[in-house]
């Protein structure tokens, strides 16, 4: 069986090679060092857990840039925890496979044996490809600041400075927009000259990480492009900057090979009938034994298909069965949508998190504690175990459940499955391995793991994801208790939604709606929800304001510090906006690395989000549109709303905290926390 499985595979790859040999150029020739950075915080130690992974992941980029057929950008992950090793490698869009082979084992050599034995994290640049890797996630993030760039430039001027500089401005803004506008293989690559004098011609060069976004893209060559006065001095015949995301080059001398625009037509399956019969015959037996290969590995294929569809159609069942078998115990056990996710045994999630042991207990929700767990498969979980002592009852169990398992977006947590069985209420979700965004934003030693380049990404998954909830999905879902706390952050550092137990469903033309009971947490909730009980979209536009402010300045609102005191974290922000020093919100370890412009404008947009009339708050597909526009003019807004802060005799320090407190209008404001 295995053979069977091995030979359409290696057909298909000796199938795409043959296709692909037109195409390759098979020259190798030698790669040209450039520059590296070793980050000195951060060492391992010989013969560790950590080396291991590393030699394993480098090792990988190898063997992957071994087998390419193409140009290629690779990225690897392995690991856990501390020990977990994040490595990619991206080829310059026009050298050859045999070339980009050569340079990425050039590289993992030089960098474990010569230029950053035992770091952590590093990055080496060679003109033909980049190698990087770290202890923290770098797979999808974009870096486009200070210390990350390297810069070099010749010696030797140009005749005309002046007309390079223009030349080269005009040249590069056309490559970019072209790199994130057109599809091109390898993606975010361009390339392309201009004449400078009768006798001279400007070669220049632009390309991107593929795994970034557009918008990041773009951003990263034009602050290069900004950046040019500072590569050298203005007028060298050649100058080139490399970054971490992306990297832009010029010579007077062509340095690149254009890569052919579109693949040669392959040849037609019936070849022209000729005068030599032999030949006609020869041709007709060659084309029946491939005619009979290609239908046997066909079939091959075509059998372990429906084998493999079989085994899944009789696993599902099987897991069904388990699963409604689990619920018999009770119909107020009942879970809705029970065909929607999957029901785990609890033997199986006692196994996975070691009985809930306190090494696997990852943190304490305000429904329950929270525990690592990893099925036997390998799949890493995270296990919300409903404490019964909390807030929330089967009734907002089910809320969550049914809520999730109807949502799909990669801004929000997924629902891997639930357990209810014996006294255990569990909903099992996909493993966040960087945790809560509290965790990092507001430590001031993890803080600067977030630059600005990935709190950027993170408000905008926010924004991307609370869109989702009250505009694109099928329901109008209000989450009512955004918060820090309640964004996770994947492996790659992408902000996701969770804690859905307070969401309601509200009719797509209702404007808002009212409740006696009013949950969420301080510092995030609007007046009219706290002393009204009214709550609607713009109830959590309001919360999303407060969260974005937070992440600028890296301090909670509920209880931030100034040195005027009395004032809020909103208040605060307003008068220093108002008064145009709004960069003294900013978190002090973004001041090297930010965007100045993109930082007032995202202490503008979460303004506009707490002003105290809900109607005065835009809706998160305006925001949207704000965060992603750099021409859009932004109304001017108003003194913000007053929020509710945690009262001074209740401690922080428990996340589990249940207060009960009491509104002009008797609304009783529960499961309020600050955490």
């Amino acid at each position: 069986m295995k053979n069977f499985i091995i030979l359409p595979r290696i057909f298909s790859l000796f199938v795409i090679m043959m296709m692909s040999l037109p195409f390759l150029k098979l020259t190798v020739g030698q790669v040209n060092y450039f520059n590296t950075i070793c980050d000195p915080y951060g060492n391992y130690s010989k013969n560790s857990v950590y080396e291991t992974n590393l030699n394993l992941a480098l090792a990988n980029l190898s063997s992957h840039a071994t087998a390419a057929v193409i140009n290629d950008f690779y990225n690897f992950t392995v690991g856990t925890d501390s020990d977990q090793v994040y490595a990619l490698y991206l080829c310059r869009g026009d050298v050859n496979p045999k070339l980009c082979q050569s340079c990425v084992e050039t590289a993992s050599n030089m960098l474990t044996t010569e230029k950053c034995p035992n770091n952590k994290v590093a990055v080496i640049w060679y003109d033909e490809c980049m190698l990087r890797y770290s202890n923290v996630t770098i797979i999808s993030i974009a870096t486009d600041t200070g210390w990350h760039w390297r810069y070099w430039y010749s010696t030797f001027n140009v005749s005309n400075p002046n007309q390079l500089s223009q030349v080269l401005s005009v040249t590069m803004n056309e490559l970019i927009e072209k790199a994130v506008s057109t599809t091109t293989t390898p993606p975010y690559f361009q390339t392309g000259e201009a004449k400078l004098t009768n006798f001279e011609t400007l070669y220049c060069l632009v390309q991107c990480s593929p795994d970034i976004k557009e918008f990041e893209c773009k951003r990263c060559l034009q602050i290069a492009l900004t950046n040019y006065p500072k590569w050298g001095p203005v007028g060298s015949t050649n100058a080139k900057l490399y970054g971490e995301s992306c990297q832009m080059s010029y010579d007077i001398k062509p340095f690149y090979t254009t890569a052919p625009a579109s693949p040669p037509p392959l040849p037609p399956s019936i070849p022209p009938a000729t005068n030599n019969i032999s030949t006609r015959k020869g041709g007709n037996g060659t084309r029946r034994r491939t005619i009979t290969i290609i239908s046997i590995v066909l079939s091959l294929v075509i059998l372990m298909a429906a084998l493999v569809g079989f085994l899944y159609i009789l696993k599902r069942k099987r897991s069904i069965v388990q699963g409604r078998g689990i619920l018999q115990d009770g119909e107020e056990r009942n879970v809705e949508s029970q065909d929607q996710f999957l029901l785990v045994p609890l033997d199986l999630i006692i196994k996975a998190t070691q009985g809930f042991s306190k090494v696997n207990k990852l943190g304490e929700g305000g429904f329950g504690p929270v525990y690592k767990g990893t099925l036997v498969d390998g799949k890493e979980i995270a296990v919300k175990r409903l404490s019964r002592s909390s807030g929330q009852g089967l009734k907002e169990l089910k809320n969550e459940v049914s809520l999730i398992a109807k949502l799909q977006h990669r801004n929000l947590v997924k629902l891997v499955g639930c357990c209810l069985e014996g006294n255990e209420s569990l909903l099992i979700y996909e493993y966040m391995p960087n945790k809560s965004l509290d965790f990092l934003i507001f430590d001031s030693t993890r803080a600067p793991q977030l630059d600005w380049s990935r709190r950027l990404n993170i408000i905008d998954g926010i924004a991307r994801g609370l869109l989702y909830l009250h505009e694109d999905s099928r329901l109008r879902i209000i989450h009512r208790d955004l918060k820090a706390g309640n964004i996770l952050l994947d492996h790659e550092m992408n902000a996701k939604i969770s804690d859905f137990g307070l969401a309601r469903i509200v009719d797509v033309k209702q404007s808002g709606v009212n409740t006696r009971r009013v949950v969420g947490t301080y510092g995030y909730m609007p007046p009219e929800y706290a002393f009204k009980g009214l709550f609607s979209v713009k109830s959590d536009v309001f919360s999303f304001g407060v969260l974005l402010l937070e992440i600028i300045s890296g301090k909670r609102n509920c209880n931030f510090d100034s040195s005027e005191s009395g004032k809020s974290l909103l208040m605060f922000a307003w008068e220093e906006w108002r008064n145009n020093n709004g960069l003294k919100l900013m978190d002090q370890s973004l001041v090297e690395m930010c965007v100045t412009s993109e930082v007032l404008k995202c202490i503008h947009i979460g303004l506009l989000c707490v002003q105290e009339n809900p109607s005065d708050r835009p809706t998160m597909s305006s925001v949207v549109v704000m965060l992603r526009s750099d021409t859009m003019k932004l109304p001017k807004p108003g003194q913000p709303a007053f929020s509710i802060k945690q009262p001074s005799s209740i401690s922080t320090g428990s996340s589990s905290q249940e207060v009960k407190a009491f509104s002009n209008n008797m609304v009783t404001i529960s499961n309020i926390s600050c955490r």
